[in-house]
């Protein structure tokens, strides 16, 4: 065999051999979601300090009407940055609380603190009007690794980051 006819029968080879791969990496890539960690700073939000307050309305409605969730993947707890941060509809896992979150409301100081290069989300507590949840949401508030585009099995404990009847806080 020439040079030449090895050279050219390598080159399909490589052609054909690199098609496939190429094909299955995309379908693979439309079927799950790239996963990435960073470290944000996580604070917390319920009816009291929503806008407008004593409610639980949301900018960008995506499973829910108001905020809620109980923190499985399937029905996630509302989440609030900036749309430039994370786009709305965006599952977030952040493992301190061991739930799933998404992205339906706006956050001015996440907006603020991405427009200086910080990241910042802020998530539903619950929809609670009695004081004892802003102290819940201090407790609870930390700079932590949240997953974004999370796998759908991690752990999860759908106990209520604030449980409205009680007035308890969730202690991780």
């Amino acid at each position: 065999m020439t040079s030449k006819l090895l050279a050219a029968l390598l080159g399909i080879g490589l052609l054909i051999a690199g098609a496939a791969p190429a094909e299955a990496n995309t379908a693979q890539a439309a079927a799950t979601p790239h996963s990435t960690t960073y470290t944000m700073y996580v604070t917390l939000y319920g009816a009291l300090d929503n806008d407008p307050p004593g409610s639980a309305d949301i900018a960008y409605p995506q499973i829910h009407s108001k905020a809620g969730g109980t923190g499985t993947y399937s029905n996630p707890v509302t989440f609030a940055t900036s749309s430039s941060e994370l786009a709305p509809g965006t599952r977030v896992y952040y493992s301190y609380l061991k739930k799933y979150f998404i992205m339906e409301d706006s956050c001015a100081a996440c907006i603020s603190d991405w427009k200086s290069g910080k990241r910042h989300i802020d998530m539903w507590a619950g929809n609670s009007t009695n004081s004892a949840i802003l102290g819940c949401e201090d407790k609870l508030t930390r700079s932590g690794s949240v997953i974004v585009n999370p796998a759908s099995n991690l752990t999860v404990d759908t106990t209520p980051i604030f449980n409205t009847s009680t007035h308890k806080c969730y202690s991780p």
